[in-house]
């Protein structure tokens, strides 16, 4: 498998000859998401049309009801679905998203998202991701993003 350092050259390229250059290609746009990172977030796994991150719920993470803000719980499954459709070596963006809160995460808690492609049609795909509280497998929330590719010049 090839590290996040050697992934720059992959591009909009056909990873269904090289799923490998694919994986590389969205660990480089991880290595590069400052965002993410900031947020204490880790990537577990990066497989095409695959990804699981997790992250840990800090003090700053919670609301006023003294649970994580559903943005936070967003944001994860967000970052984990574009490692998924990153996967395939191309630049893919977000065409839109929904999530459904199931249950309420709290201050130490850790999330784990995990992320499949469930369809790609054309330049457009649809990955599920779940996201669970790790102490206890309960989903904490169920997000369906949808996905568009882009023409590279």
């Amino acid at each position: 498998m090839t590290d996040s350092t050697g992934a720059g050259t992959a591009g909009a390229g056909d990873t269904d000859a090289d799923p490998e250059a694919g994986v590389a290609f969205s660990r480089q746009m991880w290595a590069d998401d400052e965002a993410s990172r900031r947020l204490g977030m880790e990537a577990l796994v990066i497989e095409q049309d695959h990804a699981v991150v997790r992250m840990p719920i800090r003090e700053d993470m919670v609301n006023g009801h003294d649970i994580c803000h559903g943005g936070f719980v967003f944001t994860l499954a967000d970052s984990t679905f574009a490692l998924a459709c990153n996967s395939r070596g191309s630049v893919t963006v977000a065409s839109g998203a929904d999530i459904t809160f199931t249950a309420p995460s709290r201050l130490g808690d850790v999330l784990v998202a995990e992320a499949t492609l469930r369809s790609a049609f054309g330049r457009s795909g649809i990955t599920d991701v779940t996201v669970k509280r790790e102490s206890d497998d309960q989903i904490v929330a169920e997000f369906r993003g949808r996905s568009r590719s882009l023409r590279t010049p």
